[in-house]
């Protein structure tokens, strides 16, 4: 009896093991689960790396972050910071031994910290109401230079008479005659600009070096810490041609600013050479085209010698990083959904170093990362992947080693679909496109699955084979799910990228009905049940849709823009929206904006729509949505209105708002799947 006991016991452990193993899908309230690495900055040795590590809160829901250090065999990985704070922005003190990072540990109040690695104690410099810019630290490692918004009182021409002591009235009117009053996640824009500092490590009061009107970039410090290094546009027009911007030089013995560049275009990001005789930075020779290459340029410190070193790559290159003998300079770009590291030699050969960095983009596939090169050229970076967001990895000498597994404990126990990379030829002239198929955990292809088109939007932006939590989500409700890059995408060159430049939406249709064509004929698409949604240039190319097809059963059209005209001279920068994805004013060829625009082929629409914005929306303002879902109902198409309150254009300002934006999309969808 005992033994028939004893087995008893061993195989019921034995049955509640095997279940412990089995995996479900995922959930949508996995998403406060879930982790992810941002600005890993690796120590001059190459021994150690910096990185912050980004989770979230489900009680309070927010997004925090605290700081982590790991040796670059992946060894000792540990906090520096703890708690529900945001500590971010770390960045190595040129000896190694001191860390300045950005932190609200304290009363909330983001200040400037600088961590002592040698006593493993931190302390803030800087106590004041804003929060400062990026830091960059001085090569005797005893001073900092940051930006700061400096608050200015507001010019009124009103003279509003005061009220009594004592009296109850209404706030005063307020007076705005700016060009741009108002920025998409910012609000309406309080007087005031971004002004330099610098500041030592005993704290106290930071000294502020510039004062007029304009806002100011990063500062750089020159090798004998005499000046500093930015960008800025310090043009009188500034506010009319937004994209024409100068690296300069500040004077610390006199104040005195001085242009090293003069063109028209922006000029950006200025790195300075490991023996301070050169300066790398990224921009390009404006022409008023939606899309423009950005280039890698190094020149002397004194603005000659200006050489432009990627002028072959068909690639935009950012976040220039010089190596340790200043001979050549590493840079990253986006080709075909991925992103890498490339170096280019002073020769001007460039040559691709490492791949796959990615992940920083929780909710939907926008391929992005970001990297940093120690002195003996290790490179710490994001890694991304279908797979997982962003985790920590390093590249030495070829080999590529992935240091962090942050969401290994969410995955052993959910399963999530799977992600294959699909090129097809557009219907209208054959142009390559790209794009990925995620399909349900436990797919069989001899089944009929729903289908959903996601669309991006920007629309000059890229989606690449990155773990997207929106994707995800609708994988796991049971729907096959396509992404992809049409024309207008980057990553693919400056001819495809512009292949939309005053004419979106237009062909980029082709683009994506060819793609769902191309699905569909792999045999496992229910095609009485597709459906189509994208957010911003995604929301446009939605719209669109469905006034040329109702071949979609329903579809969420995600922070449009319906109405063109209305848009330009409604949203957060009119200026860059008419002079380079125009050309004109709208006033000055009113089809030309009508045609473009979704709202023209409404009269068309049969496809259930429902319109889904945030409510605090400053670059496709929630009029745009009100606009389309009038014409809705008067035409009598099925239609709703989804306002998510306080809400900007990203709709991420809390998890929350993540989680109530997919799970509004799936309810929608949910809704008239298999309705007949």
């Amino acid at each position: 009896m005992k033994k028939t006991l004893l087995l008893w016991i061993i195989c019921l452990g034995m049955i509640a093991q095997v279940e412990a193993q089995v995996k479900t899908a995922l959930q949508p309230l996995d998403l406060f689960d879930m982790e992810y690495v941002t600005e890993p900055t690796i120590s001059p040795d190459g021994s150690k790396v910096v990185y912050v590590r980004n989770f979230k809160d489900i009680m309070t829901d927010r997004d925090y972050s605290n700081l982590w250090i790991v040796n670059s065999d992946g060894s000792q990985n540990r906090p520096i910071t703890q708690g529900n704070q945001r500590d971010y922005a770390p960045v190595w003190s040129h000896d190694g031994t001191k860390l300045a990072f950005l932190s609200n540990q304290q009363d909330d109040k983001t200040k400037l910290f600088v961590h002592y690695f040698d006593t493993q104690t931190s302390v803030a410099l800087t106590n004041s109401a804003v929060p400062p810019g990026s830091v960059s630290w001085s090569y005797d490692n005893q001073s900092l230079a940051f930006t700061q918004f400096v608050p200015s009182t507001p010019k009124s021409l009103l003279n509003i008479p005061s009220k009594p002591a004592g009296a109850d009235w209404n706030a005063a009117p307020i007076y705005i005659d700016e060009m741009v009053y108002r920025r998409d996640g910012a609000g309406y824009v309080k007087p005031g600009n971004r002004q330099i500092f610098t500041i030592g490590l005993a704290g106290g009061t930071a000294r502020q070096w510039t004062s007029d009107d304009h806002n100011y970039g990063s500062p750089i410090w020159a090798k004998d810490g005499n000046s500093l290094f930015f960008s800025a546009n310090l043009r009188e027009n500034a506010e009319f041609e937004p994209a024409n911007s100068e690296i300069y030089q500040l004077s610390l013995t006199d104040g005195s600013i001085k242009a090293l560049t003069n063109r028209f275009g922006p000029d950006s990001g200025p790195v300075l050479s490991p023996d301070g005789k050169k300066i790398a930075y990224t921009g390009n020779n404006d022409t008023f085209q939606g899309y423009q290459v950005t280039h890698l340029y190094v020149m002397n410190t004194d603005g000659s010698g200006v050489k432009n070193l990627t002028e072959d790559l068909d690639r935009d290159a950012s976040n220039p990083q010089w190596d340790a003998n200043g001979q050549g300079i590493y840079f990253q770009y986006d080709e075909f959904g991925d992103t890498k590291v490339g170096y280019v030699a002073l020769t001007g050969k460039v040559r691709t170093i490492v791949d796959g960095l990615g992940g920083l983009d929780l909710g939907r596939p926008y391929n992005s990362g970001t990297y940093s090169v120690s002195a003996n050229n290790k490179i710490a970076f994001t890694e991304g992947g279908p797979e997982h967001p962003a985790d920590l990895a390093i590249w030495s000498n070829g080999t590529k080693t992935r240091v962090t597994r942050l969401n290994d404990d969410l995955f052993s126990y959910r399963k999530i679909g799977q992600t294959e990379e699909l090129w097809w030829e557009s219907s209208f002239d054959g142009k390559r496109i790209q794009g990925w198929i995620v399909t349900p955990p436990d797919f069989d292809p001899s089944k009929k699955y729903p289908f959903i088109l996601e669309i991006h939007g920007g629309p000059f932006a890229m989606y690449g084979p990155s773990f997207a939590y929106e994707i995800q989500a609708y994988a796991a409700a049971g729907y096959v799910v396509l992404y992809t890059n049409p024309r207008g995408s980057t990553g693919y060159g400056q001819e495809f990228g512009n292949s939309i430049h005053h004419d979106y939406p237009n062909h980029d249709y082709e683009d994506l009905m060819s793609g769902v064509d191309a699905v569909i004929e792999k045999g496992y698409i229910d095609t009485d049940n597709l459906f189509v949604t994208g957010g911003s240039g995604g929301g446009v190319l939605t719209a669109w849709i469905i006034g040329k097809t109702d071949r979609f059963k329903a579809a969420v059209v995600a922070k449009p823009v319906i109405n063109w005209y209305s848009f330009v001279l409604h949203a957060d920068n009119p200026v860059f929206f008419t002079k380079y994805w125009f050309g004109a004013k709208p006033w000055e060829d009113v089809e030309y904006y009508h045609r473009r625009s979704p709202i023209s082929l409404v009269g068309n629409v049969k496809t259930p729509t429902m319109l889904l914005t945030g409510e605090n929306d400053y670059r496709t303002p929630i009029s745009e949505s009100e606009q389309y879902y009038a014409a809705l109902k008067l035409q009598g198409v099925e239609s709703a209105m989804v306002r998510i309150p306080n809400a900007s254009h990203g709709l991420v300002n809390r998890p929350s708002m993540l989680l109530g934006k997919n799970a509004a999309i799936l309810s929608w969808f949910n809704h008239y799947r298999d309705k007949k």
